[in-house]
Parts: C-alpha cells; sequence; structure tokens
C-alpha cells in the first residue's frame, strides 16, 4: 500500500523534491498524486507536508516534522557485520562504507557519509539483521 495525498494539498510541491523516487506529480496549486507502483513508503512526503494532506498506508495522517528533528541512523560498529544490506537498501545513497585505519577484521563499516541527504526513512534500521543501527536524533552541538 502507498502514501496517499488528500483533498487537504494545497499543491504547493513541497513533497515533489524530496520523493527518492519521483512518485509524486502534480500541477502547482493543484492535489498532487502519488504514484502507487513507484511510492516505496519512506514518509518524507508527510514529514515535509505543510498542510496534513498525505496519509501512511495505514490510512494514518502522516506528521510534519521539521528536518532539523529527522531522526538520522547511528550505527554501533561493535554490533555490525559488515553485511551492508542498509547501504543497498537506502533510497537515496547517504550510507557508505568506511574502511578503519588499523582494523584487524579488514572490512568497513557503514557510516552515515551524507548526513544532509538522509530522509530518515528508517530502511536500514530496519533491514540490519543485527539490529546495529538504531534512529535517533541528530546531537545538538
Amino acid at each position: 500500500m502507498a502514501y496517499k495525498i488528500t483533498e487537504n494539498c494545497r499543491g504547493c510541491q513541497a513533497c515533489v523534491r524530496p520523493c527518492p523516487t519521483q512518485a509524486i506529480s502534480g500541477e502547482r496549486h493543484e492535489v498532487h498524486q502519488i504514484d502507487p507502483q513507484r511510492c516505496i513508503e519512506c514518509g518524507t512526503c508527510g514529514r515535509v507536508c505543510p498542510y496534513e494532506a498525505v496519509l501512511t498506508s495505514q490510512g494514518r495522517l502522516a506528521q510534519r516534522v521539521k528536518k532539523m528533528d529527522w531522526l538520522k541512523p547511528v550505527i554501533d560498529q561493535k554490533s555490525c557485520v559488515s553485511c551492508a544490506l542498509c547501504i543497498t537498501i537506502c533510497p537515496v545513497s547517504c550510507l557508505a562504507l568506511e574502511y578503519i585505519q588499523g582494523n584487524s577484521a579488514g572490512r568497513g563499516y557503514p557510516v552515515l557519509a551524507q548526513p544532509n541527504a538522509c530522509i530518515a526513512c528508517g530502511f536500514c534500521a530496519d533491514i540490519c539483521p543485527v539490529e546495529a543501527i538504531s534512529m535517533q536524533p541528530k546531537k545538538k552541538g
């Protein structure tokens, strides 16, 4: 089930640009639509909508969240098995493998390489087979 835009939409297009799959279309000042074949249910459209016009796939109103308050993935390298599933699933490619100098295991670990690109979908945390990724508020300071 895909997300859905309701009649509350004012066609501001705030949701169009951040959608990682270009699933949202519509003319400015008109109600937009989400292509259910392209929607990956990342929730970005709901987090940016200023008009409370997005319903989740469960039919609940998606809540707007200021970008500075979006949760970001935090990776516990001690638990991580370097499977790279998180990197593969990320719809905006903001995660990357980083090889740590002096690592005797000779493997890379995922890091949030492009924090500003992260859309807070949580797919990385959901797919992690060892629960090494948690979604947490951005550290202030």
